[in-house]
Formats: C-alpha cells, sequence, structure tokens
C-alpha cells in the first residue's frame, strides 16, 4: 500500500479511521470511534469523528482532529507537504509534544528530509 505521509509525519494509510472510511465500512468505523474513545479518553467520539480522507487534504472528509491539529495547521499555512520540509523542524514544539507520543514520526520526517 502507499503511503501517504501527513504534515506530522504519520502515515495516513496505516490509520484506521482512514482505512474505515476509504472501505466505507461503518462497522469498522464504529470500532475505531469506541477504540479511540477508550485511547484517549474521550467518551464523545463519533463516527464522523472518524471519518477521514487523509490529512493532506485540505476540504472534504477528515477526522475532528485534523481541523484542530496545530501541527497540521501551521504545515497548511506555511505551504508545506510536512514538517521534513521545515526549517524550523529543530526547534518546534508543537511536533516536539506530539512527537512524545507517536515516536515512529520523527523517524519518517527524517527520512523524508534525508531525501530532500
Amino acid at each position: 500500500m502507499e503511503r501517504i505521509i501527513a504534515v506530522c509525519g504519520s502515515d495516513c494509510a496505516g490509520c484506521e479511521a482512514y482505512l474505515a472510511t476509504q472501505a466505507n465500512d461503518q462497522d469498522w468505523k464504529k470500532r475505531v470511534a469506541a477504540g479511540w474513545q477508550t485511547a484517549y479518553h474521550i467518551p464523545e467520539v463519533s463516527l464522523i469523528d472518524v471519518t477521514c480522507d487523509g490529512c493532506l487534504a485540505t476540504s472534504g472528509r477528515l477526522t475532528k482532529h485534523c481541523y484542530e491539529c496545530d501541527i497540521r495547521l501551521c504545515g497548511i499555512a506555511r505551504g508545506l507537504p510536512n514538517c521534513a520540509h521545515c526549517p524550523d523542524d529543530e526547534m518546534c514544539e508543537k511536533f516536539d509534544r506530539f512527537a512524545q507520543f507517536v515516536p515512529p514520526v520523527r523517524s519518517a520526517l527524517a527520512g523524508i528530509r534525508r531525501g530532500l
């Protein structure tokens, strides 16, 4: 499967919300929502919150988090495909906070940066 690297370095193609949306599988989306309710301690996560066409989309179906993600919004404002292209990546507090919870994004972006 092709990788779809979000601004933060996450691979949308590996995201359960993205996969369930693309499969148009409502039962799967219900399981994703239930999982996120537990994992992120947010009991109000709904089906619409896990409906997503990928973080790189600028409109349409995005998870609720995509609309408020400060890393994504920063990348869009700067016109960058992802943080690997950012000249401020070494001192970005937004990214550092996120990477503490999702460590693989650091290596994903480092790989992209090496190819630039």
